[in-house]
């Protein structure tokens, strides 16, 4: 498939939808700057087998036992168990794992336990991921358990208030280890740099181990350690990458990150984050690393992700108009005065095309994204914020015309404003959320950065999202001509109220609570304002529930008193209050609700998740063996680029 008859929307199964995403304007970079994509396209490729490992130890394993059966002649495509089989595998692909991406619980399989054992039996043992003198029957012990015992390793991020997040989550951040335990020995760490300006992100780049003896050590993630094999590829495209930097400063990015990779040290990583969010040069950046902690239920963890990107130069001058203005933001935000930077240092926002997506952004991936993490990084040096302008509009491209407004919004004048301001309110709070929200605030002084523990990462969305939807509101938005009229904010409120307290349940299951830290965030916003004011209410039409908003002048100051508490809990590390408000507006699912809901939503056929196949990228050779150009080819199936990448890029298996 070329750029000429480029087609978003590709297979669906399951609750998943493939898209692809084109690379706009890529034709018109210079050649070095397509090496330096490609090279680290490479490095974002060979991080896939670490996101695998990290979401469950079995995952691999798995992962390498059904890729040999569906590639296998010997074995009957032509039955509804290989359907079922290969429906589970394309799963595993998506979600890195056995786990669902989103509900982290494991999946369901549609092929039995004989099927599986008559498959596997089939296979030459000597492509089996076979342990040291295991046989298979022995491997297949070891296998049914993990793949059909639904209470058997059955969630991969437990977050239930009251119960062991550690040992109740199947992620593979943690071995032999209570909640209690990792939490202690953590806290040991961080009471040596009470006073440390610039404190290590403790835990981040390794697996916690529980020995024989009982001590815990770290097994860290380096070129000499955990992950190690996969790391030195990782490293050998960096390396390779450098030579096409534009620059020395990029140059000296790229190596503070092999450092890091090469030692485990994190005073590298904090070299590296310091140098990285200070470079603005150059059309092409990068994301390479250990980085997001949501996969963690302790949020300590960093789960390897990457991603190359170019910069999309003409949707950029919107996000330069709001980097711009950060101070501004800073100053009249609702928040209390000592919880506001008096000085906001470093804020810099793009808009930025996805030239290649690996790790924990693909293929599900996200549209925005603000780093670094580490808060006196944000305070000190700055942050960086990308929207993805290619993948919010194959987003926007795939769903015209699939009847899910008409379905859910109230009535044909609020569609109507929706239809006509939705679209472009939407990427700008991206923008708000990612450039100012997550860089806006401050923690008091002493404060632990990890004090709101399982609540954290939901508190920053929450109030990353307030941030975004208190000025979308504003008149100084109409001001710098980001939105058109002072009218157009309505919009985005209902949008967002509507996902929060109803369409989001689209993609729960039946009888499941609320866990993922992005669908919390939204939940206890819509639940927050609907339940402590009067600006909205949900009413039941010809029997369905719709949002009716009767006053969004009074939803923005409950959005603004909401922020400004959401705010003080960060800043203070208030757990308690942290925990209520996340258990009282967040977690519970009306169940009636979200029965009406399902059915709704089920008549529309679509598929509540969405995730992205990646463009091969194609070196073109003269004749005497140069690269003279290289171009994306988008035709690869999902199962051709996932066997591919096993093949090309599998390292710890």
């Amino acid at each position: 498939m070329t750029i000429d008859n480029f087609r978003y929307v590709d297979e669906r199964f399951a609750d998943l939808q493939m898209l692809r995403y084109r690379l706009n304007g890529f034709e018109k970079l210079t050649i070095d700057e397509k090496k330096y994509i490609y090279c680290l396209a490479k490095a974002s490729l060979f991080g896939r087998d670490i996101t695998f490992d990290q979401f469950g130890a079995y995952n691999l394993r798995i992962r390498k036992v059904l890729e040999l059966i569906y590639t296998d002649a010997s074995i009957d495509h032509d039955t509804e168990e290989f359907r079922q089989l290969e429906i589970y595998l394309k799963r595993l692909w998506f979600s890195n794992g056995i786990y669902h991406h989103y509900g982290s619980l494991k999946f369901v399989p549609g092929f039995s336990k004989g099927y599986f054992s008559k498959c596997l039996y089939c296979v030459d043992p000597k492509r089996l991921p076979l342990s040291d003198k295991q046989t298979v029957k022995a491997l297949l012990e070891e296998l049914i358990p993990v793949i059909f015992d639904k209470d058997y390793l059955s969630k991969r991020v437990n977050k239930t208030d009251g119960e062991d997040l550690v040992k109740t989550s199947a992620c593979h951040f943690y071995e032999g280890v209570t909640q209690q335990e990792a939490e202690d020995f953590y806290n040991t760490q961080k009471s040596s740099y009470i006073n440390e300006p610039e404190p290590p992100s403790f835990g981040l780049n390794s697996t916690l181990v529980k020995s024989e003896d009982g001590t815990l050590y770290e097994d860290v993630w380096s070129i000499k350690g955990r992950y190690g094999k996969a790391l030195s590829q990782i490293v050998f495209w960096l390396n390779n990458a450098k030579q096409y930097a534009n620059s020395d400063e990029q140059k000296s990015i790229i190596s503070s990150l092999v450092s890091y990779y090469e030692t485990g040290d994190l005073q590298y990583f904090n070299d590296y984050c310091k140098k990285w969010v200070s470079c603005l040069d150059g059309k092409v950046d990068f994301i390479n690393g250990f980085i997001e902690v949501y996969g963690d239920p302790l949020g300590l963890k960093g789960t390897w992700e990457g991603l190359v990107e170019y910069v999309d130069e003409e949707a950029t001058r919107r996000t330069q108009l709001i980097s711009d203005n950060a101070q501004w933001f800073e100053d009249n935000s609702p928040v209390e005065s000592r919880f506001r930077k008096k000085v906001v240092k470093g804020v810099s926002a793009k808009v930025i095309c996805a030239a290649m997506l690996g790790g924990d952004e693909y293929p599900s991936t996200a549209i925005g994204i603000n780093l670094p993490n580490a808060d006196w990084i944000r305070a000190e040096y700055g942050s960086k914020s990308i929207t993805i302008s290619n993948i919010t509009d194959a987003y926007t491209k795939a769903a015209k015309g699939n009847g899910f407004r008409e379905e859910f919004v109230i009535d044909s004048d609020t569609l109507s404003m929706i239809e006509h301001y939705a679209d472009t309110l939407d990427n700008l709070h991206t923008d708000l959320h990612e450039c100012l929200g997550h860089g806006s605030g401050q923690l008091l002084q002493g404060v632990d950065p990890d004090a709101l523990k399982a609540y954290g990462n939901t508190i920053e969305e929450a109030r990353a999202d307030l941030f975004g939807l208190y000025y979308i509101a504003d008149q100084k938005m109409v001001e710098l001509g980001l939105v058109p009229n002072s009218e157009a904010y309505k919009a985005q409120y209902y949008t967002y109220m509507m996902n929060g307290l109803i369409t989001q349940l689209v993609r729960i299951e039946r009888g499941c609570n609320i866990e993922e830290a992005h669908m919390l965030n939204r939940a206890l916003i819509a639940h927050w304002c609907l339940e402590n004011g009067t600006a909205m209410r949900l009413v039941k039409k010809a029997g369905n529930t719709y949002l009716e908003i009767s006053d969004y002048c009074q939803l923005r100051e409950l959005i603004a008193k909401l922020l400004a508490e959401v705010q003080r809990i960060k800043s203070e590390g208030d757990f308690m209050a942290a925990r209520q408000l996340v258990e009282q507006y967040a977690v519970k699912v009306d169940a009636d609700l979200h029965d009406e809901v399902l059915h709704r939503y089920e008549k529309l056929n679509l598929a509540p998740y969405k995730g992205f196949l990646n463009p091969m990228l194609l070196p073109q050779y003269d004749a005497r063996g140069e690269i003279v150009d290289i171009v994306p080819y988008y035709g690869e199936s999902l199962a051709q680029q996932m066997l591919r990448y096993s093949s090309e890029y599998g390292t710890l298996i």
